[in-house]
């Protein structure tokens, strides 16, 4: 039996973001997309505390808070620039700043003003490396750790016909 792709989901932000959250290593870590909007613009992720991502000190385990900002960067940007684009994860970096010990939330938001620099920057056929930070936050607003990502965008190269 062969299983959907993301793509098949990605058109539609619902069926996504329900996509999302029975995936195994997000439903696993009791990470739940709380929030997709309409135009791909917007997500809010929220991490619970379950014994299953409790670390060995009682806080958040640390690849649990990783997980939960890994892919949305990536997948905003991909959404709004189109399939003109090739959009790639290069790098990313996270730093631990207070322990977490309930629910905390990323919220990631691309504006139009991050997609025409991207689209500028790749107008030439250039590749462009671009950095977008999330902070994850406790429930009371308290940083609990800061995650950048380094998205590779360039434009698609045209095939050319034999």
């Amino acid at each position: 039996m062969r299983l959907p792709s993301w793509q098949s989901f990605g058109a539609n932000h619902r069926l996504l973001r329900h996509g999302l959250n029975i995936w195994p290593p997000f439903a696993a870590a009791g990470i739940r997309v709380e929030e997709l909007s309409e135009d791909f613009r917007y997500a809010r992720v929220a991490l619970r505390m379950r014994p299953l991502n409790r670390n060995y000190v009682g806080t958040h385990f640390g690849g649990s808070l990783f997980a939960m900002t890994d892919p949305f960067w990536m997948f905003l940007v991909l959404r709004n620039l189109g399939p003109g684009y090739v959009v790639w994860d290069k790098a990313a970096e996270i730093e631990f700043v207070s322990p977490g010990r309930t629910t905390v939330h990323a919220e990631f938001r691309i504006t139009e003003e991050h997609l025409a620099e991207l689209r500028e920057a790749a107008e030439d056929g250039s590749k462009v490396l671009r950095w977008f930070e999330t902070d994850v936050l406790a429930v009371d607003g308290t940083l609990v750790a800061r995650v950048r990502k380094q998205l590779y965008v360039r434009r698609k190269r045209e095939k050319i016909a034999a």
